[in-house]
């Protein structure tokens, strides 16, 4: 499969697809790539068409120049709040960051985030929703919502507990600070730790075996975890019993247990 651009380079979320893996980019790197109301549309937009795209088998979030993303543009925030209109400050949650994070949280299929740079506020929300977090070593996280007197949003709340336990999460959130790399793998927010000029090899890599591999099972898989952190062991049962029968009936589990038998190895094509 070609490369297939989808947005010209000017735009402030780009998207990539190429080989079944799907790169999502925030394009505003003389803006740390904050997130102004245009930005969180398309991205909105962008993570929605990827989660629906059969071609799609892998998606990666990552951000151009120094930073992740830092969240809430805080410019226009000021404008819009200067202005007639402050009170389209609280859709935006609604409107755009749940909607994004939701999809991103919940599409099936497997989704990363290569952290390029800090990670703050909502940006950092946005990298806890993915399922791995390849991080530049000169890369950081920050939950800097107290630090404007606002609450936690983009799915933090949930996500980020569950990363790092309660009182740890409730602490990063009380007291904002740059967590750097290597403290955010000992704590569990980042999965991965590499040389910045390693990062984006490193997540292709990940990312081609991801989208190489039995797409309906890893999308199951995720979705199975996803649901057991907040049912019981009953329910989470039933739904594994499910899942298996979904995948019991795809072509990519008749093909490897077919290629298991004659010792050779499995080619999945995600359906």
């Amino acid at each position: 499969m070609t490369s297939e651009p989808s947005q010209p380079a000017a735009a402030p979320v780009l998207l990539d697809l190429s080989e079944g893996v799907a790169t999502i980019t925030l394009n505003r790197p003389e803006a740390m790539n904050s997130l102004d109301v245009a930005t969180k549309v398309l991205l909105r937009e962008t993570v929605q068409q990827v989660a629906e795209d059969p071609r799609v088998r892998c998606v990666v979030l990552t951000g151009t120049g120094r930073a992740f993303c830092t969240g809430q543009d805080l410019k226009e925030h000021v404008q819009i709040l200067n202005s007639s209109s402050s009170e389209q400050l609280f859709r935006t949650v609604d409107e755009h960051y749940n909607p994004i994070v939701s999809t991103l949280a919940s599409m099936p299929k497997p989704v990363l985030a290569a952290v390029n740079g800090v990670a703050a506020g909502a940006g950092a929300s946005l990298a806890f929703a993915c399922d791995l977090r390849v991080v530049a070593d000169t890369a950081g996280f920050n939950l800097a919502f107290a630090n404007v007197a606002l609450s936690c949003d983009t799915g933090a709340s949930w996500t980020l507990q569950r990363l790092v336990g309660k009182a740890k999460a409730l602490d990063l959130l009380y007291f904002p600070r740059t967590v750097p790399a290597a403290e955010a793998l000992d704590l569990g927010l980042a999965t991965q730790v590499v040389p910045a000029a390693e990062l984006t090899d490193t997540v292709a890599d990940l990312a081609a075996r991801l989208a190489a591999g039995p797409t309906v099972a890893l999308g199951s898989i995720r979705q199975s975890v996803a649901y057991a952190a907040g049912h019981s062991f009953e329910e989470s049962l039933a739904l594994e019993s499910t899942m298996m029968q979904r995948t019991g009936a795809t072509h990519d589990h008749e093909s490897a247990v077919a290629a298991f038998v004659a010792k050779q190895k499995p080619v999945f094509e995600g359906r």
